[in-house]
């Protein structure tokens, strides 16, 4: 007889046959219930569905972070398989970090639940009352789009799921498909999906109308960009000019005009059927309002709910290791892991709260690069003499103010002498100094704000942002930008800085598509944007080939001024800064034109004769 485990419906499936006649011996085992009673009983039909969502795993709060790929962050502890990837010796037997969402078994296998499901609740056997099976299907379908899409952005185009296969089937010796031909797919998916669930009320963590039309939008901005215009992307690298199968990482006809239209109408149904938080403003927010905002947003409550259009939700009662980000991201000082620390390089993105840039060679702006910043740099990072939480008892004698410490500073001893005292959050503190970061900087963005609340031994309850709002507003500036429409997209783009309380901008062209960018850039930091926009942008060479960077400050007293105890107090101390390199011995990071997609890996290839690797991996 065929059974399905009760727990981990969606991806344990295990198959069971006995020749024995003897009712005693065919007694079904407790704890698991057959597959045919599963589709009969909507209860268990739900219950399978609902597990197809553990495919998403932890969303983006992995101890580490995709960020650490990129320009935003650098990760801390060493021996991870991270610098594989930034070091550019990315290989079909050694492809470096990968995370659950992005790993090709783990996608297939969800795959393979998913179509399961589609094939059983496509032919009910339980009654359709208020509309279950539609929802039910509606949502299967979504996750069917939803691990293709994860699978299509960082591998290109790959062999389609369509159908739950069997053992008869080769399913080893699937060709990959187009690229085409897989984005089709998955927009027809997200189209019935969206039709589906139409009639439904969101629920939390569970797929809707909005998060397909979303989702949609997402797969026709990413499918229209100039890496996967194969005219486009092989002007720009020879890597991409030379592979022999082009169809699989982009469109080799067609027009990149129309599919941007294609991008901005999916964006612009979702506007219209949804709002986010506090874009419907025609002023800059004041500036304490605008980091509350931010911060609201970043912690989805207070208002901040109506940006997640489809997020990760965990439980402080169910201990989840995404439930860890304070844990695995806050200062050591906090007795924390301090995994995925900001880079200077992305510091200095951030503008002034006038909207003018950041910029070291201005005196005022280096004697003091904390100040006057826009309000999601104070919502987003830990940085030298940020207030944050109470430390621990067995510290707040050393810091009875909660400051993050990330200098070297002068304090005088008993004897009266000048000594160095080295901070609690650097790699030379007297708490957990291995943890340390490199750069200076600490991520705030996620992290539980309340005082009360322990990073080091408390699971939050923050979620994940799959989708949110701002994001499709983004693609909505975006293919406006292509498409000419500059004054529209200069409309919504100053939406989000309004919110962000920054002056509306009114540049065109080419510095209208730069002031985006960077625009996305901090807006959507830490959110698992910026690596794959960085690729399809085709600015990877520019920006993610960088070192790493971070900052060096050091405190000296004041003529006259004495503290036994540190504390950040510009009236007793004078603050220099100077922009250090990361030693490269930790981390020489090098952008080579292979890296603009993941290879597929060499036991895929061995397994299946008929898959063609990635363009820079065929050697």
């Amino acid at each position: 007889m065929k059974n399905i485990k009760y727990l981990g419906l969606g991806l344990a499936i295990s198959l069971f046959t006995t020749s024995c006649d003897e009712e005693f011996l065919n007694t079904q085992p407790l704890g698991e219930v057959s597959e045919s009673a599963v589709w009969r009983d909507a209860g268990l039909a739900e219950a399978f569905v609902t597990d197809l969502y553990s495919g998403l795993a932890q969303g983006g709060f992995n101890e580490q972070a995709l960020s650490s790929l990129t320009d935003e962050a650098i990760f801390t502890h060493p021996g991870r398989n991270i610098n594989t990837v930034t070091e550019a010796r990315s290989n079909p037997q050694n492809p470096g970090w990968i995370d659950a969402t992005r790993n090709w078994p783990n996608m297939y296998n969800s795959l393979r639940a998913t179509n399961i499901a589609i094939a059983n609740l496509s032919d009910p056997q339980f009654p359709n009352t208020g509309g279950i099976v539609d929802r039910l299907l509606g949502e299967a379908t979504f996750m069917r789009a939803y691990f293709h899409h994860q699978l299509l952005r960082n591998f290109g185009a790959v062999p389609l799921a369509d159908r739950p296969f069997t053992l008869e089937e080769e399913t080893y010796e699937l060709p990959r498909n187009t690229f085409q031909e897989v984005v089709d797919f998955i927009v027809a998916d997200l189209d019935r999906a969206a039709d589906l669930l139409s009639d439904h009320n969101p629920i939390r963590g569970r797929a809707n109308e909005i998060a397909a039309l979303a989702l949609k939008s997402r797969v026709l901005i990413y499918a229209a960009s100039d890496l996967h215009d194969m005219p486009t992307a092989s002007a720009k690298s020879d890597v991409i000019a030379g592979y022999q199968n082009k169809e699989l990482i982009g469109f080799t006809s067609g027009s990149q005009t129309e599919r941007y239209q294609r991008a901005l109408d999916a964006a612009k149904a979702v506007l219209d059927k949804t709002s986010g938080n506090m874009l419907d403003l025609t002023a800059p927010l004041p500036h304490e309002e605008a980091i509350q905002t931010y911060m609201n947003n970043s912690l989805s409550r207070n208002g901040g709910e109506a940006e997640m259009i489809f997020g990760r939700y965990f439980l402080s009662q169910k201990p989840e290791w995404g439930g860890r980000h304070g844990l695995h991201n806050g200062p050591n000082g906090y007795n924390n892991w301090a995994g995925n620390t900001p880079v200077q390089l992305l510091i200095d993105d951030y503008q002034m709260m006038d909207g003018t840039e950041f910029d070291w060679d201005n005196e005022e702006h280096a004697s003091a690069p904390y100040e006057d910043r826009e309000a999601r740099f104070y919502a987003t990072f830990l940085y030298e003499g940020a207030p944050w939480k109470p430390r621990s008892p067995a510290n707040q004698a050393r810091d009875p103010l909660g400051q993050i410490q990330t200098g070297t500073y002068e304090v005088v001893n008993s004897q009266g002498e000048k000594v160095t005292h080295f901070g609690l959050d650097t790699r030379n503190s007297p708490i957990e100094d291995w943890n340390g970061s490199y750069t200076g900087y600490y991520l705030r963005k996620f992290i539980e704000p309340d005082p009360n609340f322990v990073d080091q031994n408390t699971w939050q309850e923050i979620p994940w942002p799959h989708i949110r709002f701002t994001e499709v507003v983004f693609n909505y500036v975006e293919a406006n930008i292509a498409l000419g429409n500059d004054e529209e997209a200069r409309n919504w783009l100053n939406k989000i800085r309004f919110r962000a309380g920054l002056p509306a901008i009114d540049a065109s062209g080419e510095d209208l598509l730069n002031a985006f960018i960077n625009e996305k850039r901090v807006e959507m930091v830490h959110e698992e944007q910026r690596y794959y926009d960085a690729r399809r942008w085709m600015i990877a060479p520019e920006t993610l080939g960088r070192q790493a960077d971070g900052i060096s400050i050091v405190g000296t007293l004041k003529p006259g001024k004495e503290l036994s105890l540190y504390r950040y107090d510009p009236e007793f101390y004078d603050y220099s800064y100077e922009v250090i390199e990361i030693d490269p011995g930790k981390e020489n990071r090098l952008w080579l034109d292979k890296m603009y997609w993941m290879p597929i890996n060499f036991d895929e290839m061995q397994r299946n004769g008929n898959l063609i690797q990635n363009p820079g991996y065929e050697n």
